[in-house]
């Protein structure tokens, strides 16, 4: 296993970002009263993190560079 050639540059990516909100969606989740958490239906929060990870994986999928038309650096 090795990284991409460009991981220093990761923390642009907008897949990066959505695994990153997924992630305190999930944490913040977790981290609410349990009163709190009966009063928002788990299906929604399941179902925003998929959408969010879903995002992400289409994220990763397309050529985000901006500049040159070939896609480079």
């Amino acid at each position: 296993m090795r990284l991409v050639d460009n991981w220093r540059e990761a923390k642009k990516w907008f897949s990066m970002h959505c695994m990153g909100v997924a992630t305190g969606v999930q944490g913040a989740w977790i981290a609410l009263p349990d009163d709190m958490r009966r009063s928002i239906p788990l299906w929604a929060v399941a179902t925003l993190t998929i959408i969010i990870l879903v995002l992400g994986m289409w994220g990763r999928l397309i050529d985000q560079s901006k500049g040159e038309k070939d896609g480079g650096v």
